[in-house]
């Protein structure tokens, strides 16, 4: 006697699994520009390299005879697969049954992409669509409940926790993900969300008018306008299409687990380029602002710059990049919001960004023009010292190598935040600092010479244009303020030659990453 019944069993099971949620469901997922979570995963990893796990997990309706009379799959796809011929571990909810809400074995199985991410040492990568619990059961009411207490909520945010202590965790919002799985979209080292087909929400439109009397469309609650500002997603994607490239752009970076150094590619570009554009792109004029993206692109590799979170706290940017080939974390202000001055929103940015760096052995650059901390009734009103003194703590806790380059402003205990221990610090002849800007020095200093001129404000201007003048870039490097002063053309070679000498320290850098308290 064989085993030939059994061995039907499993394959039926299969068919049935790879069906999803019926034809009807799976057109309707595409009528809606959404591609089903099978499809997902194909299109994302390398040809035929995805191996499933727990094809079969699910629930069946068998009867006396043994046949199989129904089979609903676990709504929760996942396994191992590779991308650019990487192994990670890839997973997401299927939508086309009960709308992505878990089932029991759905549940389970989307715990284990995190524990097998941490056994295996893998990146993670999640492709959501789908809403947390659901007050009926598998079968409309009649069948198995997922867990839903807390203490079985503590264990999966404990398997997430380790997951992203342990290797790069990517998740990418396609459709509407509401409760659970929206916590997990943003427990991600990257957390993305297409324009015009997701949304992200603590909870549907229907929960929310029944408990708060607010009738909000999908998009009203948590659609892409909403997000891209306010720091709950990093990027916002236009289709399934760029999410999955943008997903293995971001992995080229780092590392695949926080046991290795991140990857080196090949380099054309010549570490010793020196950009003719960095010595004007500066104005001598105090006020005037300039373009920091130029000097992003003009300093590292060509076209390496990926920058995280443009919306969100714009007066930071923050990004990965590539010197000669190798990565490395860019923080630097952008003059054109705020003159760069660190908001509330930027320096929660800024601390996330960091511990990026620290958790995977990224060396980071920072360039700064930095007048201080954002002032006024509206950044007193958001905390903003709060959250920026979380971001100096970050940075004085770091233990990844830093260079500091000093484009104009460093004013302030805000300018303390871009000089990680040891930081490696450059200045360009445009630098300048002290305890306040010079604007809010003279307003303090010669308050009542100002308010007793016949022409206050042309007082004013007088005397911060002579104390300006009077800022010299040499004194800082002629008492060894600083590493060097530079011509800014050197800035790329010099970064380059930096990392050659901090590449040995990173080699012991590698490993879990811990931190003491924040305020």
């Amino acid at each position: 006697m064989s085993w030939k019944p059994e061995v039907e069993g499993i394959e039926e099971r299969r068919k049935r699994a790879a069906e999803l949620g019926g034809a009807d469901s799976v057109e309707r997922q595409h009528d809606r520009n959404r591609l089903t979570i099978r499809e997902r995963i194909d299109t994302f990893a390398d040809p035929g390299s995805f191996r499933e796990q727990g094809p079969i997990a699910g629930h069946s309706d068998v009867g006396e005879d043994g046949s199989l009379r129904s089979f609903a799959a676990a709504n929760y796809v996942l396994g191992l697969a590779r991308a650019d011929g990487r192994p990670v571990v890839v997973g997401g909810e299927d939508f086309t049954q009960r709308g992505g809400s878990p089932s029991p074995a759905g549940l389970r199985k989307s715990v284990y992409a995190e524990d097998l991410a941490v056994q295996y040492k893998l990146p993670l990568i999640r492709f959501l669509e789908g809403g947390g619990g659901s007050v009926v059961g598998a079968k409309g009411g009649k069948g198995p409940r997922p867990p839903g207490d807390a203490v079985y909520a503590r264990h999966r945010f404990l398997s997430i926790g380790r997951a992203m202590e342990t290797a790069p965790v990517v998740s990418a919002a396609l459709g509407a993900v509401a409760g659970f799985p929206a916590a997990r979209l943003v427990a991600s080292h990257l957390a993305l969300m297409t324009r015009h087909t997701a949304q992200v929400m603590v909870a549907g439109p229907a929960v929310v008018e029944r408990a708060m009397g607010e009738k909000l469309t999908k998009d009203e609650l948590g659609g892409a306008a909403v997000h891209e500002r306010n720091g709950v997603v990093d990027l916002v994607v236009e289709d399934e299409a760029e999410a999955f490239e943008t997903t293995r752009r971001f992995l080229g970076y780092l590392p695949t687990n926080v046991f290795e150094l991140p990857p080196v590619v090949r380099c054309d570009d010549p570490r010793n380029r020196c950009e003719e554009s960095l010595l004007s792109i500066v104005p001598r004029e105090r006020r005037k602002i300039y373009a920091m993206r130029r000097i992003v692109e003009a300093v590292f590799d060509t076209g390496s710059f990926f920058e995280i979170a443009p919306r969100y706290g714009p007066g930071q940017i923050t990004g990965l990049a590539r010197l000669d080939g190798r990565p490395v974390g860019v923080w630097a202000n952008d003059p054109r919001f705020y003159a760069g001055a660190m908001t509330a929103e930027g320096a929660r940015k800024v601390r996330r960004f960091v511990d990026l760096c620290e958790a995977f052995h990224l060396p980071l650059v920072a360039l700064v023009d930095e007048p201080g901390f954002m002032l006024g009734s509206r950044a007193e009103a958001a905390g903003t010292i709060r959250f920026g003194a979380e971001t100096l703590f970050a940075v004085v806790q770091s233990t990844i190598p830093w260079a500091t380059v000093i484009v104009r402003k460093t004013y302030g205990v805000a300018a303390a935040a871009h000089f990680g221990p040891g930081a490696f610090v450059l200045a360009w002849p445009s630098a300048e600092g002290g305890a306040l800007p010079i604007e809010g020095g003279v307003a303090v200093a010669f308050r009542r010479e100002i308010a007793e001129a016949p022409d206050p404000e042309l007082r004013r201007r007088e005397l911060e244009d002579r104390l300006a003048g009077a800022r010299s870039p040499f004194p800082r490097a002629e008492t060894f303020g600083v590493n060097d002063l530079i011509d800014p053309r050197e800035t790329r070679p010099r970064l380059c030659d930096w990392l050659d000498w901090v590449a040995p320290s990173l080699r012991e850098h590698v490993g879990v990453r811990t931190h003491a308290s924040r305020p």
